[in-house]
């Protein structure tokens, strides 16, 4: 059986023999483990890359399965897998062959035992003599090569011994080309068996690319073997098919054992380079030395690597721009590294270059490769190669003397090296001029300035100029090899300006010591405040601002201050034994100015406080037990115008010595006891004499008052004398006062509507018609009053004739026409204060009666005085009008209807002339 590859690339040839071997007839077959022959003999192709299948070997193991390893005799050339299929471990060529026969063992892992095999390997037909002695395959059609199933043959006269079977053909695989574009479908190969000489067969194929996804790339003519191929195919998509071919009789049964069919496609360089990234983006410092890597660019071409189709190759097609030389840098045309190879990479005179790389296949063969390009973009980093530069020598400024935190100056540099970075931004040092380091120098973040601010207090008097060195430096240091020019150092000159400073009290605050008890006009001290402006003709007043007791006054011209009270330490604006007073000195510049000073006056304790008793009230029960109260002594002053005291009791009243006793208990508690073992309740007041130990002691009479009252058992007073003693706590005061407010409302409110009540019944009583109301109304109609001056009238000559002349003196029995006549009162009916609604009436009338027979009520004869207007009036009198003819004929009888009060006018007009 022969194994034929077109176009001159494999031809390989497996010869095998198979013997059947039986033990006698009609016993049944025995399986013998072991090679299917003793002897292998395989062709090789020209050269084979690492990990090709080469040939296969075949062990009949009886189901053994995996118990059986194998082990070749040149392990560093061929790898043998458990299925009989043998690799190449390294790239092999007719010259590295072997020429010795491979030697393959079997070993049974169980019993050790072992079973060996040779393989000769040969060269293709025409390489070797061995290929000449080969048969040459039938012709079954023209240029096509045939693949042959291994024949079964049985040794008949071997009946019940083992069947030796032919040994199996190791096929290479088959290469197609991808791509093709001849006419399809294209044959590979035809599949034959040596049993359709007798017999009709019927081949097919299985797998993926037959039966199987990706289906229809190829079929097999069931009759003839022929395997095609019907598309182009694509190494990208599929680099390799395994197929197994078929052998079936026309029931369909297997003829032939299945062959594994292997199909490479061959690749061709259809795919260009591509670049991962169209645009690169790199960085170099600038200043770098040849051979500072940069960058790396990276292409991929879909062709298979392992040929010079995806064997890729790297260069710079361009450079931009070309300086300071066009060859800046250079690409590994293997890696795709980019370097540099010359000197002069300046940021600040090409801060970026543009590369056009090319990459190309086939090894870079610009005849045969393919070929695509990318742009590297390489930018040019900063370094600090250029430092701070002044933009003058010299710079100027002032400022008002003790301000601080102002700007002075401005100070302004350039820098070549990129803006807003470390190798930019300025620093500025003051390197002399300041000594005392009243000036700094801070950094404007926008604009890189340099702000010469005072940090501390200028004296005009002292410096009235400042010369200032100042040296700027970058954030970090200057790259190596670089220094700083003379234009990175500049002088600032700085005129302080004079301004009004105000006084100031030295020392301040002033401490003094002085005895309490100074009498007034006394002088303390004289305080005076100092003015800094030693350059200004300048006067100081003086004035008190804060003086709490009131105690001081100060000259405002010289500052002396004396007394103008009594200093005392036991006053309550003096705080552990300090008092403090504050004054204010004003100098006359322009504008004024002042400044305070504090005068601390530390009193001394004198013996100026009489001692008194604490507490002043206590309570005692009527039989004491015990009977003693004790007492301190209070005293204003400090040891030693304090205690210890000396306590003892009044010699009045007499019967204080006789009821109590006082004993001094320590220097400062005494305890008062009685001498007597029963004392009625009261509230006793005991005269207690205490003597302070001054050096001038001074003694006092304090009154103990004493509530004696009844106690219960556990020594509580209980009587009310107790309870009045001891007061009313601030709680019921408040409720007290609360009671009585509440109590004013409510009697408030009792009157009001009291008030309203009578109002509403005053309204009811009034039942008569208006229209018989005959009282006299004056309506007022209209005034026609003369101008502003007849207004001005004498409003007192409208009193009553009597009230004008108080001193006047009538005589006896003599009235006045307009007075009132002179009758005793009449008793008018007394309404209840709430009268039956029924009993008005009865009321009214009651009240009528009385007014009828009372002569007194009016109307009565008078004279109604409205003004006076002096005698001898030259207006005629009102009594000489007479009545109107017409009223003479009218009846005025029924006047005396009405009562008494229309009688006299009845008289007038009706009646006689009596």
């Amino acid at each position: 059986m022969y194994l034929y590859e077109g176009r001159g690339l494999l031809l390989l040839t497996l010869l095998a023999a198979l013997q059947i071997a039986t033990e006698g007839r009609g016993t049944l077959p025995l399986c013998r483990p072991g090679f299917s022959e003793d002897v292998y003999v395989a062709v090789v192709p020209e050269s084979a890359e690492k990990g090709q299948p080469l040939f296969n070997v075949k062990f009949v193991n009886c189901g053994r399965g995996g118990l059986v390893r194998f082990e070749c005799s040149n392990p560093s050339d061929f790898r043998i897998e458990a299925d009989g299929v043998v690799y190449a471990l390294r790239p092999l060529t007719l010259s590295t062959l072997p020429t010795v026969p491979v030697v393959i063992v079997a070993s049974d892992e169980t019993n050790q035992q072992q079973w060996q095999t040779q393989v000769r390997l040969t060269p293709p037909v025409g390489q070797s003599q061995q290929a000449q002695d080969i048969q040459s395959p039938p012709a079954l059609s023209q240029g096509l090569q045939e693949i042959w199933f291994p024949s079964r043959q049985t040794d008949s006269s071997s009946i019940g011994q083992l069947k030796r079977m032919k040994r199996d053909w190791v096929i290479p695989p088959i290469n197609v080309p991808e791509n093709s574009r001849g006419e399809f479908p294209q044959d590979l190969v035809r599949i034959r068996s040596d049993n359709d000489k007798n017999r009709s067969l019927r081949y097919s194929v299985t797998g993926p690319g037959a039966d199987q996804p990706p289906t229809g790339i190829f079929i097999i003519h069931p009759i003839s073997g022929e395997l095609s191929v019907m598309k182009p195919l694509d190494r990208e998509h599929i680099s390799n098919f395994h197929l197994r071919a078929h052998a079936v009789d026309l029931n369909g049964n297997q003829v032939e054992s299945p062959i594994d069919i292997v199909i490479n496609v061959i690749d061709m360089n259809d795919n260009r380079p591509e670049f991962i990234h169209q645009i690169w983006n790199g960085s170099v410092p600038e200043g770098s030395k040849p051979g500072t890597f940069v960058m790396t660019v990276t292409s991929v071409d879909k062709d298979d690597p392992k040929t010079a189709n995806g064997m890729l190759r790297y260069k710079i097609g361009s450079q931009n721009p070309e300086s300071p030389t066009s060859n800046m840098f250079t690409i590994n045309n293997k890696t795709g590294d980019i370097i540099t190879v010359a000197a002069g990479l300046d940021r600040e005179k090409v801060p970026q270059y543009t590369l056009i790389i090319q990459a190309t296949d086939m090894e870079g063969n610009p005849m045969y490769g393919l070929s695509n390009t990318a742009t590297a973009v390489i930018r040019v980093t900063d370094i600090n190669d250029n430092p701070p530069e002044f933009t003058a020598e010299m710079f100027f400024g002032e400022v008002p003397e003790n301000r601080v935190n102002v700007i002075v100056a401005n100070l302004t540099v350039t820098d070549k090296d990129q803006p807003n970075t470390l190798a930019w931004k300025a620093v500025y040092k003051i390197t002399g001029g300041d000594p005392t380091g009243r000036f700094s120098v801070p950094t404007d973040p926008t604009t890189n300035e340099g702000l010469v601010t005072v940090v501390k207090p200028i004296d005009y008097e002292i410096s009235r100029t400042y010369m200032l060195t100042v040296v700027a430096v970058n954030e970090v240091s200057l790259a190596r090899g670089i220094y700083s020019p003379r234009q990175s150092t500049a002088t600032v000159s700085i005129r302080v300006i004079d301004v009004n400073e105000s006084p100031y009290f030295d020392p301040n605050p002033k401490l003094i010591k002085l005895d309490e008890g100074m009498l007034a006009e006394s002088t303390l001290t004289t305080f005076t405040a100092q003015d800094p402006d030693r350059f200004m003709q300048q006067s100081i007043r003086y004035t008190r601002l804060s003086d709490p007791a009131n105690w001081l006054r100060i000259d405002a011209n010289t500052g002396r201050i004396t007394t103008i009270a009594v200093l005392d330490r036991e006053s309550p604006y003096v705080k552990d034994n300090m008092y403090s007073a504050t004054f204010l000195a004003s100098d006359n510049g322009v504008p004024p100015a002042s400044g305070t000073g504090t005068l601390q006056i530390s009193l001394l304790d004198i013996n100026d406080n009489a001692p008194h008793v604490y507490p002043q009230e206590t309570e005692m029960c009527k039989k004491p037990e015990p009977n003693g109260i004790n007492i301190t002594a209070l005293d204003g002053d400090l040891n030693p115008n304090a205690g210890p005291f000396a306590f003892e009791l009044a010699n009045r009243p007499s019967d204080v010595r006789r009821n109590w006793t006082i004993t001094r208990l320590s220097g400062d508690y005494a305890q008062l006891s009685l001498k007597i073992g029963f004392l009625e309740s009261g509230i006793y007041e005991i005269p207690i004499i205490i003597t302070d130990s001054g050096n001038l002691p001074m003694s006092n009479t304090s009154y103990l008052r004493v509530k004696v009252c009844q106690c219960d058992h556990n020594g509580d007073c209980t009587d009310q004398q107790h309870i009045i003693a001891a007061g009313l706590g601030t709680g019921a005061i408040i409720a007290i006062l609360l009671c009585i407010i509440i109590l004013l409302i409510l009697v408030l409110l009792f009157v009001v509507w009291m008030k309203r009540r009578d109002k509403e019944r005053q309204a009811k009583q009034l039942l008569i018609d208006p229209e018989d109301d005959v009282r006299d109304n004056i309506l007022k109609y209209d005034e026609e009053g003369g101008g502003e001056e007849d207004q001005d009238y004498d409003l007192s000559q409208l009193q009553q004739p009597d009230t004008i002349e108080p001193d006047t003196i009538k005589p006896v029995g003599i009235r006045r026409m307009d007075e009132r006549p002179l009758h005793p009162e009449p008793q008018y009916p007394i309404r209840s204060a709430a009268p039956h609604p029924g009993d008005i009436g009865d009321f009214i009338n009651e009240g009528l009666k009385a007014a009828d027979n009372d002569p007194t009520a009016p109307p009565y004869d008078s004279l109604l005085v409205f003004d006076y207007e002096g005698s001898g009036s030259t207006a005629g009198s009102l009594s000489s009008l007479n009545s109107s003819s017409s009223g003479g004929d009218q009846d005025y009888d029924y006047l005396n209807d009405w009562g008494p009060r229309f009688r006299k006018l009845a008289d007038m007009y009706g009646g006689s002339d009596d």
